[in-house]
Order: structure tokens, then C-alpha cells, then sequence
């Protein structure tokens, strides 16, 4: 096997190059602690599953992302936050959605998988299921920043929805959306997990493609994927299962298989992820205008960007 390596998506969308410094520098400054954050656990011998909840677990915790504290607001102005984490080795996983009160969704997810003889818990039964095992809640009022009120109301003035990633023009930005985290230990066991608030204007019950396990997350022996851009498509398309599958029935390498399944998942605009091989690479492909992202290996690389390196 190789090294470890990690790798984290903070939502890959139509980021205008002209990105105001007050919304860039927070976020890639937010990318580089975690990613610290990631590596340092890894060497201290944490699982790649422990790694991949923290590292999601902080993300959800700035309000800067779309997921947890900074999640984007349904049709009716509330919050309805999902997630999904997956273990490789043993193909376990949990799913959450519909989350009005919990604080870190991802380590929800994490207690259906090991908790329940389930996968995927939702709603009412999902905030249930969470008081029931002493996980912290708050009142729904946390989520909801004055940034995402005026941007549930613009959106509603223009009278559509609205994706996670793309930002009004008046503001000037790109709200970032899904996050995620994937990681590698040396013994090869790897790990996926992904958070979100969904779309701007989205309506009450919607669930998008990140607490669907191989399409918005996946992890097996050879790979972990975490996805991100407009979930209806990455549902359709299994995005993330399809990097493994390519992998293990074509043969293909991460790379290959990666950029092969963004480029299928639709056109122009659709989406991005993040993933990390059994033996240690890293691939990042997006169709996207950019994606917010940073990885790390053992071997010294890292990286942490918007655009294309191009």
C-alpha cells in the first residue's frame, strides 16, 4: 500500500473569478486548518472514518459553508440539513436528512450506521433518534444567518431555485455548498463523508444526493468519493459509485475514473468530488466554473484551490 492521503470539497459551482476577498480568504483559510486538522489525525494513527467525521464535523461548524451552521434556507425559510458518512473496509455507512436542530449532521449519520441495523433515517425520526442518544441540539433559529435570509429573499424575488453554489449577481459571489472529506490510512482503509444544507428556495422535503450512499458518498476497498454540484444529476448518475465501479470493472486508475465519471455525470456546470486511492492518490476532476477543494499526501503534496490550476 502507499501512504495516507486526504482530500476535502467545499462545493464545486459557478465561483466567479472576481470572488470578493471577504468570501474567498475566509473559505480557503477554513480549507487549510482542516486540512491541517486531517493530517495531523492521520499521522497520530486515527481511522480514516475518525478523520473524515472531523474534518466534516469543523466544516459543518463555520457558517462559511453550506452545510450545519451556514446552510441554505428551503422555500419556506427554514433549515432541512442531510449527510452521509461510509467506511471502505467494511461497506457500513449512515445516512441522515431533513435535520432541523442537530448540530453536526455528519456525526448523526455516523450513529445510524453504527447504532442501527439501518442506513438512512429522516425527519422527524432522525431528530428523534438523535435526542434519544444525547446528541447536541439547538433551536433551528442557529442555522439561519442573515446572509442566507437575504438570499432566500432575492431568489424568491426572482422566482426560482436557486443551487447551493451559485450566488445572485448582485452579491458579487458564490455561496459555497456541499462539503466533504476523504481519507486513506497506510494500511489502505479508507473513508467518505459529506454534509449539506441543499439549494436556496428549495422546497420543504427535498433530498439531494448527499446522504444517497454511491451517489453523493461512497467508500470500498479501492477508493472514497465524496460529490458535489447539482444533486439531481449525481443521483442519476451514481457519481461516486462510479468512480469505483470504473475502477474495479475497467480497470481504470483513480484519475481516470474520476475524470470519467464527472464527465459523464452531465453537462457543463454539473458537479465535482474528491477522492483518494486504497494505494494513496488523490484526484479532484470538476466541470464546474471551480470547486473549492484541498488535499494533502504523504509524499509532501498538497494543495489547496478554486480554479482550474490552468
Amino acid at each position: 500500500m502507499g501512504g495516507w492521503a486526504i482530500a476535502i470539497q467545499g462545493a464545486a459551482g459557478d465561483i466567479p473569478i472576481d470572488l470578493p476577498d471577504e468570501r474567498r480568504i475566509p473559505r480557503l483559510n477554513a480549507l487549510r486548518y482542516c486540512l491541517d486538522l486531517g493530517v495531523s489525525a492521520l499521522k497520530s494513527g486515527k481511522s480514516p472514518l475518525d478523520v473524515t467525521e472531523l474534518v466534516v464535523r469543523e466544516l459543518e461548524n463555520n457558517p462559511e459553508f453550506n452545510a450545519g451552521k451556514g446552510s441554505v434556507l428551503t422555500t419556506e425559510g427554514t433549515v432541512e440539513m442531510e449527510a452521509s458518512i461510509m467506511d471502505g473496509k467494511t461497506k457500513r455507512c449512515g445516512a441522515v436528512s431533513g435535520l432541523t436542530t442537530v448540530v453536526n449532521p455528519i456525526s448523526l449519520a455516523r450513529l445510524v450506521m453504527e447504532k442501527t441495523p439501518h442506513i438512512y433515517l429522516a425527519f422527524d425520526a432522525a431528530e428523534a433518534f438523535a435526542r434519544a442518544h444525547g446528541v447536541e441540539t439547538v433551536e433551528p433559529s442557529h442555522f439561519i444567518t442573515p446572509y442566507n435570509i437575504a438570499r432566500l429573499k432575492q431568489v424568491k424575488e426572482l422566482n426560482r431555485v436557486q443551487l447551493d453554489h451559485k450566488e445572485p449577481q448582485i452579491y458579487g459571489d458564490s455561496q459555497t455548498g456541499t462539503v466533504g472529506c476523504v481519507a486513506v490510512d497506510r494500511a489502505g482503509n479508507l473513508a467518505s463523508a459529506t454534509s449539506t444544507g441543499g439549494h436556496v428556495n428549495k422546497m420543504v422535503g427535498r433530498i439531494g444526493d448527499t446522504p444517497i450512499i454511491g451517489a453523493g458518498t461512497y467508500a470500498n476497498h479501492l477508493c472514497a468519493v465524496s460529490a458535489t454540484g447539482k444533486g439531481e444529476m449525481i443521483i442519476r448518475g451514481t457519481v461516486a459509485r462510479d468512480v469505483a465501479a470504473l475502477m474495479e470493472f475497467k480497470g481504470m486508475s483513480l484519475a481516470e475514473a474520476a475524470a470519467c465519471a464527472v464527465d459523464r455525470s452531465g453537462p457543463r456546470g454539473t458537479c465535482g468530488l474528491v477522492a483518494v486511492s486504497a494505494s494513496g492518490e488523490v484526484a479532484m476532476p470538476f466541470n464546474t466554473t471551480g470547486m473549492f477543494r484541498a488535499c494533502a499526501t504523504e509524499d509532501g503534496f498538497v494543495e489547496v484551490a478554486i480554479w482550474p490550476k490552468n
